[in-house]
């Protein structure tokens, strides 16, 4: 039997949410109607069902923008049923036994043809799809917490009711399978269609007053097409806006994956794009290309273009992001020397330093990604640096001089604690660069990535306010100082939240996601605030760095595992809290602290862990079941990967179903160390101060044991940091006491 579907809006205005699909009439549970034009499954949680809402209703006025979150306009062939797949495109069957999952846990199960993430919690199962829509990581190996599961990648979150993304970075969301429950076991319908696609877009409203070629207003106005402009675009879509949207660019392109330009110079524009064409037009987002906006004026609502257009808005978004800096030494202006922004120079990058000699200035982490590019393409990559080592203000200086080895083991030298004092050029070309160390350095082409400044030169005379160095600061609620101009991404300060509303900058892509939706919402009289963790990501020579918190000032950093080897944890602190971590080839370490932070849970370094962390989703709960392998009792029963119930404790932790990411077993190492790990990895004994606790069973631990350690160093960080937290002992102990990880 089919059914009509309504979209309807929250009855709670803060709702960070979408328009929520209720049917109107429903058939049995598995019952659908036949597909229609839209290309998106939506299938409903089972309590959803059979509920009746009124349908939207309403005109909207192409000049008249309605704020008031209750303006939802729909066409006609928006409120057909979502495309449910006819029975012959769906398949169904028992993927496991109700007792197989204990609540917490994540399974990867086979469905078909692919592969659905089963997920107990609270009782009840959810399937969802297995991957990340971002960049396909495999989330039955992320973090499961209040409700979502956490990418171990990049962060995002989904709903487990839903599947829907609820923290960034990425634009789409997961498909949410049927399951049902005979006989004792666990049944999953799916469509065969969204197995393979492994996405979804959310249900969006469309324009139903488009304009006739450049019509002088709007009621968005969007500055800026990066990750804050095109999230905010969407989300007023998917809550329901259906007047007009303007998103203006500088670029010659439409939105595209910035952070990859650094990381795969060669990449065409049209393999960075985050949607096609065909999205933007289905879905009425005008982009203006290559459109400089060069004054604003907030008394009259108008903008002006550097052609002379204008246009009159009704609510603003300035995202304008950064430039890049530039040298000031003789020479700047030579060919060759280049800034990287759009995909047009680093194409030009590459094709320049092909076989020839790269000069990198700037050790950050868009210099590092380019000469990490440029190894296998040129015939020589140097990097000169003001810093001692490469990150040292970012990740300090023993993990910069970690991964300064990595560069130096692939043939990148490096000049620290200097600057370029001249370009030297024969024929108008770039020849020579010339240090203020005297050292001269063969270059055909030089890459500028020394930071940015941001691109707000243009709001100078207009009211909005700048601080002193031209960032534009904002609430909460990404508002500026004038009423109806929001700004969100590079150009933005705004109060963190987790770091006592501290004013910061924060360029990350992932953070620009988030100001961008928050605006949006807010645009919609939502009253929604950020909220969010910073989370970020690099990659150089196929190892992956992430790291999570904001970290400036950090006081002290507390290290686990092998720098030389580029398999660690660290853990920024200031004063008694840990603010900021970042791993190599420790998955999903950076994901758990995240989801820890974003709980409003403090880390501190010398506080007892059971009250710092009394989530189900412990940190480095999987390192836990990585140092049980060393005290297993055989024939223990397997656990599902990072997942550690209670019903485990008191006692070792219990074996994993396959092998971790994070720390090797001893049966994969050599003979010697293998025997070194066996004496670090001693049976465990339970010390008076765990002795005493008082367990609760509707609390998780990460402990019920204190690992004792000697003095050959501990087999996994959690022993020190929970020995140290039960003895309330300072951080700064001896090397012979903790070997070398400190």
């Amino acid at each position: 039997m089919g059914g009509v579907l309504s979209l309807q809006q929250p009855s709670h205005l803060c709702s960070c949410r979408p328009p929520v699909l209720r049917p109107l009439t429903m058939g049995g549970c598995f019952s659908k109607p036949k597909p229609v034009e839209l290309k998106i499954e939506v299938v409903l949680p089972e309590k959803e069902r059979g509920k009746e809402e009124p349908s939207a209703s309403g005109k909207g006025s192409p000049r008249a923008y309605q704020g008031n979150g209750t303006a939802r306009h729909f066409h006609t062939e928006e409120r057909l049923p979502a495309p449910y797949p006819s029975p012959q495109d769906c398949v169904e069957a028992a993927v496991c036994h109700v007792k197989d999952l204990e609540n917490g846990q994540m399974r990867e199960v086979e469905l078909g043809w692919g592969k659905v993430l089963l997920v107990k919690d609270n009782g009840e199962f959810h399937a969802l799809g297995h991957k990340c829509p971002h960049y396909g990581a495999p989330l039955v190996k992320g973090v499961l917490s209040r409700g979502q599961v956490r990418c171990p990648w990049h962060g995002a979150c989904f709903n487990i009711s839903t599947g829907d993304l609820e923290d960034f970075p990425g634009l789409d969301s997961l498909h949410k399978f049927q399951v049902k429950i005979e006989k004792e076991k666990v049944y999953v319908r799916a469509s065969k269609q969204a197995l393979q696609l492994q996405r979804r877009t959310k249900v969006m409203a469309k324009c139903i007053s488009p304009s006739a070629g450049h019509s002088g207003s709007t009621n968005v106005l969007i500055v800026g097409a990066g990750a804050a402009g095109l999230v905010c675009a969407e989300t007023l879509r998917q809550e329901g806006f259906s007047d007009r949207i303007v998103l203006c660019t500088l670029d010659r392109h439409l939105p595209y994956d910035r952070p990859k330009l650094s990381k795969s110079l060669d990449a065409q524009p049209e393999q960075l794009a985050l949607r096609p064409k065909e999205f933007f037009r289905a879905y009425g987002i005008e982009v203006l290309m290559e459109a400089q906006v060069v004054t604003v004026d907030v008394r009259n609502k108008k903008v002006v273009f550097k052609d002379g257009f204008k246009l009159e808005y009704s609510k603003l978004l300035l995202a304008p992001g950064s430039s890049p800096k530039t040298l000031s030494c003789k020479g700047k202006e030579v060919e060759s020397v280049l800034t990287i922004r759009t995909p047009e120079d680093a194409n030009r990058v590459v094709r320049l330093a092909r076989g020839r000699n790269a000069v990198i200035v700037g050790a950050g982490f868009l210099g590092m990604e380019v000469a990490a590019y440029l190894t296998e393409k040129a015939h020589s990559v140097s990097v000169v640096e003001l810093e001692e080592t490469p990150f040292r203000r970012f990740l300090g200086t023993r993990v910069g001089r970690a991964l300064m080895k990595m560069f130096e083991n692939n043939r990148v030298k490096f000049y620290m604690q200097t600057e370029v004092s001249e370009l030297r050029a024969q024929e108008g070309k770039l020849k020579e660069v010339v240090l203020k160390s005297s050292k001269v350095l063969r270059a055909d082409v030089c890459v500028v990535g020394i930071g940015a400044v941001p691109a707000t030169g243009f709001l100078r005379q207009s009211g909005i306010g700048l601080d002193s160095r031209g960032f534009i600061p904002v609430n909460k609620m990404m508002q500026t100082n004038v009423p109806g101009v929001f700004a969100a991404g590079d150009a933005v300060t705004f109060p963190l939240a987790w770091r006592n509303n501290r004013k910061v900058n924060i360029p990350h892509w992932q953070m620009a996601h988030v100001q961008g939706r928050v605006a949006a919402q807010n645009m919609l009289a939502q009253e929604a605030e950020i909220s969010t963790v910073p989370y970020l990501w690099t990659a150089m020579f196929g190892k992956s760095l992430r790291y999570a918190g904001y970290g400036e000032g950090f006081e002290d950093v507390i290290i686990q595992g092998d720098l030389e080897e580029l398999k660690f944890v660290a853990f920024y602190t200031k004063g008694d809290e840990v603010i900021a971590v970042a791993s190599m080839n420790y998955d999903p370490i950076v994901s758990k602290v995240a989801e820890v932070l974003a709980s409003g849970r403090a880390i501190r370094k010398r506080e007892d862990w059971r009250h710092v962390l009394a989530h189900r989703e412990r940190i480095l709960s999987s390192h836990a079941v990585d140092l049980g392998r060393c005290t297993r009792a055989r024939g223990s029963e397997a656990k599902p990967w990072g997942q550690v119930p209670i019903s485990s404790f008191p006692g070792p932790p219990r074996e994993e179903s396959e092998p971790s990411q994070c720390l090797p077993s001893i049966a994969s190492l050599p003979s010697r160390e293998a025997s070194a790990a066996s004496r670090r990895c001693s049976t465990p004994k339970a010390s008076a101060a765990i002795d005493s606790w008082h367990w609760r069973q509707d609390r998780l631990c990460l402990f019920s044991l204190c690992w004792d350690w000697s003095p050959g160093g501990p087999c996994n960080m959690l022993d020190i940091i929970l020995k140290l937290k039960l003895t309330h002992l300072q951080i700064s102990l001896t090397p012979s006491v903790i070997g070398q990880t400190f």
